[in-house]
C-alpha cells in the first residue's frame, strides 16, 4: 500500500516492510586524464553538510541511464563527455529502498558550463586518484556511492 507520493520518491508498506521506491540514479566517474578525477562539493540538506562526491543524478521517467549520465555530468560540472562507458550497477540501500545506481566512466571531457537547478549548490574540484583515495581513508569523502565507485575503479582500472 502506497502511503506517500513525492516528486522523487514514493513510500509504500508491504506487510512488515517499508519501501522507499526510487526511479534509479547514475554516478559519473569523470576523468580529465587517467589520473585526474572530477569531484563536486555538494550541499546536502538531508545531512546538513556539504559533501565531496562524484557527480550523480536521478533518472527522469523513461530516461536511459547513459543519457542521464551525460545530462547530469554537464549540468553539475560543466563538462561534456565524448566517451561514457558503463562500469557496474549496484543498489544504494537495499534494506529499505529499491534505488539502483548505474556507474559510468566519463572521459575525453570538453569544458562547457554548469547548468545547476535553482536548489543546487555545487562547486567543482579536480583531484588526482591518489588524493581521492587518501580522502576516503582520512574520512574527507563520506558519500557511499563515491567511495564505492572510486574504490571500484582503483581495484579494476580497466
Amino acid at each position: 500500500m502506497r502511503v506517500f507520493e513525492g516528486k522523487r520518491i514514493n513510500v509504500s508498506i508491504h506487510g512488515q516492510f517499508e519501501l522507499v521506491e526510487h526511479p534509479g540514479a547514475v554516478v559519473i566517474l569523470a576523468r580529465l586524464d587517467p589520473d585526474t578525477v572530477v569531484l563536486i562539493r555538494n550541499e546536502r540538506f538531508a545531512v546538513g553538510e556539504t559533501l565531496l562526491e562524484l557527480p550523480a543524478g536521478t533518472l527522469e521517467p523513461d530516461e536511459r541511464p547513459i543519457d542521464c549520465a551525460a545530462r547530469e555530468l554537464e549540468e553539475e560540472t560543466g563538462y561534456l563527455a565524448k566517451s561514457l562507458k558503463p562500469l557496474i550497477e549496484f543498489y544504494s540501500t537495499p534494506g529499505f529502498s529499491n534505488e539502483k545506481l548505474y556507474l559510468f566512466e566519463a572521459s575525453e571531457l570538453i569544458k562547457t558550463k554548469q547548468n545547476l537547478d535553482e536548489n543546487e549548490r555545487i562547486e567543482v574540484e579536480l583531484f588526482s586518484m591518489s588524493q581521492a583515495l587518501q580522502m576516503i581513508h582520512s574520512g574527507q569523502i563520506r558519500d557511499a556511492k563515491t567511495i564505492a565507485s572510486l574504490l571500484y575503479l582503483h581495484t579494476y582500472p580497466e
